[in-house]
């Protein structure tokens, strides 16, 4: 008795649920193809329309811009809050900019500043941790840095199933390797073979290899894998930062010098030297940081104790 040919299983990221999602990004690869400046104000536009219904994002948004910058008066913080949701807005069409954009209609939006202190530090040999952080540029401004200077990415995977495998191949085609957060063996391999890997420690990964310092003073769980990475591998670390210009004049892409004295001997004054500086380039453009993640979900005083309503 002959039996039925088995059937291959639908792909996960095929199933119906996701459809929408691939309406969604099939609207982003259109709009890509718009004006770099057009997409920009359409992006701010659509930032703020959506503001509104973002209710628990905004939420937490507020709080953060609260605890962050008490010296504000509220009004203040209302309008930088505004001016975050634009940003936003911009920072989802640079994504689709930067996803499917050929390389000639982004050469020249960019400045480019200390781009020898990177090449300096790969000089040594042991690799570079490319220190950045969360900002709403920061796709963009990673495919503007691999225009001028190729290196590796490490990226937290996306839940969705559909938007992960898009995000995987477009950063497979921009950037040298993409390596999964968990991959520490493969970001390892990477150092030892004399590459930039972009890595940003700013977000709360909750209690473990993190300790509490302060971030705008205060407590924030800051993971001190930096410090031991740098230890292991024996790896310059170098601060590198996107920065979106305004009025559509493009972006300005910030190479600091290989910290020195990096890791030192206490994990906890690495991890808080790093929010230091991570804290100095977000009050050049206050706007541009993401302030929808929960960067105090975990709390000395208990978890999300500062996001409780």
């Amino acid at each position: 008795m002959n039996r039925a040919p088995a059937i291959a299983p639908v792909p996960r990221r095929l199933h119906p649920r996701y459809w929408p999602t691939w309406a969604g990004i099939g609207i982003m690869r259109a709009l890509a193809r718009l004006p770099v400046g057009a997409q920009l104000r359409l992006g701010r536009a659509l930032g703020l329309a959506l503001a509104p219904f973002a209710r628990e994002r905004r939420r937490i948004a507020r709080i953060n811009l609260r605890l962050c910058f008490p010296e504000l008066d509220p009004a203040a913080r209302r309008r930088l809050l505004r001016a975050h949701f634009a940003s936003l807005g911009a920072g989802a069409f640079e994504i689709a900019l930067s996803w499917w954009a050929p390389a000639r209609r982004l050469r020249g939006r960019a400045e480019i500043e200390g781009l020898e202190h990177l090449q300096a530090a790969l000089a040594r040999g042991r690799g570079v941790i490319l220190l950045s952080a969360h900002f709403t540029s920061l796709e963009i401004g990673g495919r503007l840095l691999a225009l001028h200077a190729p290196f590796h990415v490490l990226y937290r995977e996306h839940k969705n199933p559909a938007f992960e495998s898009v995000m995987r191949r477009a950063r497979a085609r921009h950037f040298e390797k993409a390596i999964p957060r968990e991959d520490m063996r493969g970001l390892l391999r990477s150092l030892k073979e004399n590459r930039a890997v972009w890595y940003a420690p700013d977000q709360n990964y909750g209690g473990e290899h993190s300790v509490y310092v302060p971030f705008f003073g205060v407590p924030a769980a800051t993971i001190t894998t930096t410090s031991r990475i740098a230890r292991i591998s024996g790896a310059a670390v170098v601060p590198f930062f996107p920065r979106r210009l305004e009025r559509g004049r493009g972006y300005r892409l910030t190479i600091y010098p290989a910290l020195e004295d990096f890791p030192g001997e206490d994990p906890a004054a690495d991890a808080a030297r790093i929010n230091r500086i991570i804290e100095a380039e977000i009050l050049k453009a206050p706007e541009q940081y993401l302030w929808v993640h929960r960067r105090f979900k975990t709390h000395p005083a208990g978890k999300n104790v500062l996001y409780r309503r």
